[in-house]
């Protein structure tokens, strides 16, 4: 009896853990299909569970960026001592990359409409994707930063460019081009 019991509570946790990380692909996927569809608006809840998915991407990333520097300084990777310093400050460029995109985003979750916070994001996204890209490039780095990498890029141009900066920025580029009324020039009439 005992055991059915503990079996019964591990495959419940087994099948919680399964459903959060299906959630996440599920979000990823959904963003993915709106962003290729023609319809390109996004609800205020869809804004808030995009902000939620670029806020734990950016922790993930965090966590990678640090699990890096400790297998470099504690010699788990196969790295020259050179070559170690580069790349450890290349990843403490990802720190301000990291934190950047965390203040963008809280700032956007307060103000949405914040053209400069959507592009500062944007650019940390891409600046994260590229790096971890060229840290999976690295046979020693790979294991660490798995499919990191290609996930934040996908996050980053086509979801977020498409379906948050670019609406955005049309919205902003629309109210600048309203039209003005135009000033009629004084006629010129001769006094006599």
């Amino acid at each position: 009896m005992g055991y059915r019991k503990i079996f019964f509570v591990g495959l419940i946790l087994f099948l919680w853990v399964v459903s959060f990380s299906e959630a996440e692909e599920y979000y990823l996927q959904y963003f993915l299909s709106k962003a290729s569809s023609k319809t390109v608006e996004l609800s205020k809840k869809e804004k808030t569970d995009l902000f939620n998915q670029l806020d734990g991407l950016m922790k993930q990333a965090e966590r990678i960026r640090t699990k890096l520097i400790q297998a470099i300084q504690t010699g788990e990777t196969d790295v020259r001592y050179q070559e170690g310093k580069f790349w450890v400050s290349k990843l403490g460029e990802d720190q301000e990359s990291i934190e950047t995109g965390i203040q963008q985003i809280k700032l956007l979750r307060e103000k949405p409409d914040h053209l400069v916070a959507s592009i500062r994001l944007y650019k940390s996204l891409k600046d994260l994707s590229e790096n971890f890209n060229s840290y999976n490039n690295l046979s020693s780095f790979s294991a660490l930063v798995g499919d990191l990498a290609p996930e934040m890029e996908l996050w980053g141009d086509p979801i977020f460019y498409k379906l948050y900066l670019l609406p955005l920025a049309r919205s902003r580029d629309i109210d600048i081009k309203a039209p003005q009324r135009e000033k009629k020039p004084p006629s010129k009439e001769k006094r006599s």
